[in-house]
């Protein structure tokens, strides 16, 4: 006779609570629909800002971005109808790659329909018996689901600790056939960046290969959006591989991998999350390369990203906010001491129109809620200081600095 278990429903309700469904309860800021929110507070004469979108430059609903989506669309229809190995390909996709390994200074681009699938595919697909993957313990979740689906040795370094990363590769490279350093060019919870010049010349010291993942730092660090390389003055072609996001600065979805002309064209017939995918969508596609051609043109979108996040991060710690290890590059975090006060003041937020969901639980230690600012070209500095002003005064108590507008802002 078979053993009594708990339905699959259950055990989802089970782990939905040790997920922190109490948390939520009250109050739910998630899957909020923005464009709703929007319509609410514009009905009340209440400007909705967003903090929660990864627009760093600001061009989202820009005409030279809408456009070039629209023209692709019209002229190439609303898919691509196959995986580009097998008749999915369009003209479009090698000049937008072209294009953007020429802005980027590296050998080659090859684009997939989502930045999550690339880490996934690409660590599991170049490591096997016998080697390691060396990560960053704060690396992105995509990046250990990539390490740890593998045959392969996987571990974690301290957090920019390269005095960590080079104990354990001393120790262990010798052990191994090949050694993979993953780490983030922009860690999207904190706003730090890694040293890139130490991690050059640690993984030439001990033949590793490097791999950083710019997602959120393609178009926000460096004088013009190239990256980790161009703020270090590295040349790109030192790195092995680098992946980068579409959603973030280029304003669409998908994602890429960087690497040599000879690695590329040789992950177009044997990277599994390439060759049985379609490639991206003609409105995808127009999107993207209008976003790049634009910031191609208009450099000092980055200069003003710059002023802003460095802004905001200055004024929340001068109103005695924590904003952790954030440098002012795009992402700025502010952080509790409680999720329950992060929840509360997220809800303050939206209540006067800023929409800044918590992060708590999930993506974060337990001890460290936060709410991610994502600090775009676009913000204004009124904007910035009422969002400080709202957070600063649930941390001191002063309610004034909170008081809704209106409470139907909140939707």
């Amino acid at each position: 006779m078979k053993p009594d278990r708990p339905s699959f429903s259950v055990v989802a309700e089970r782990r939905f609570r040790l997920a922190g469904k109490a948390i939520i309860e009250q109050h739910n800021p998630y899957f909020l629909p923005v464009d709703q929110q929007r319509e609410a507070c514009e009905r009340q004469g209440i400007p909705f800002v967003s903090f929660a979108h990864y627009d760093y430059l600001g061009l989202g609903q820009h005409p030279d971005v809408i456009d070039r989506a629209r023209a692709e669309l019209e002229r190439l229809g609303a898919g691509v109808g196959a995986s580009r190995l097998v008749g999915g390909e369009r003209a479009g996709h090698r000049a937008f790659e072209t294009e953007l390994a020429e802005f980027l200074g590296v050998g080659d681009v090859m684009t997939l329909v989502s930045g999550y699938l690339v880490n996934v595919s690409l660590i599991n697909f170049l490591m096997g018996p016998r080697d390691l993957v060396l990560i960053d313990e704060l690396a992105h979740n995509s990046i250990f689901v990539g390490a740890k689906n593998g045959r392969y040795d996987h571990r974690t370094f301290a957090h920019n600790d390269m005095d960590d990363l080079q104990r354990q590769l001393e120790e262990l490279r010798g052990q191994y056939r090949n050694v993979l350093v993953v780490v983030e060019g922009l860690y999207s919870m904190d706003g730090d960046i890694p040293d890139l010049p130490r991690l050059v010349e640690l993984k030439d010291e001990h033949d590793a290969w490097l791999l950083v993942d710019e997602a959120h730092s393609y178009g926000v660090v460096g004088k013009t959006g190239r990256g980790l390389c161009e703020h270090y003055g590295i040349d790109p072609k030192r790195i092995e591989l680098t992946v980068g996001t579409l959603s973030k600065s280029f304003v669409s979805s998908g994602g890429f991998v960087c690497a040599e002309k000879g690695v590329i064209d040789w992950f177009r017939f044997t990277l599994p999350g390439f060759v049985y995918s379609v490639g991206l969508s003609p409105a995808t596609l127009g999107s993207a390369h209008g976003a790049l051609a634009h910031l191609k043109a208009h450099p000092e979108r980055v200069t003003r990203l710059h002023e802003n996040s460095v802004y905001f991060r200055d004024a929340a710690q001068a109103a005695g906010l924590d904003t952790g290890a954030a440098i002012g590059y795009g992402v700025v975090p502010i952080l509790f001491a409680s999720p329950e006060q992060t929840m509360i003041a997220s809800q303050a937020l939206l209540e006067n129109g800023i929409y800044a969901p918590p992060i708590v639980q999930i993506g974060v230690p337990k001890d460290q809620p936060r709410i991610r600012f994502f600090i775009s070209a676009e913000h204004t500095r009124a904007e910035m200081d009422r969002a400080v002003e709202i957070v600063a005064g649930i941390v001191t108590g002063n309610d004034d600095a909170r008081a809704p507008r209106s409470a139907a802002a909140g939707g």
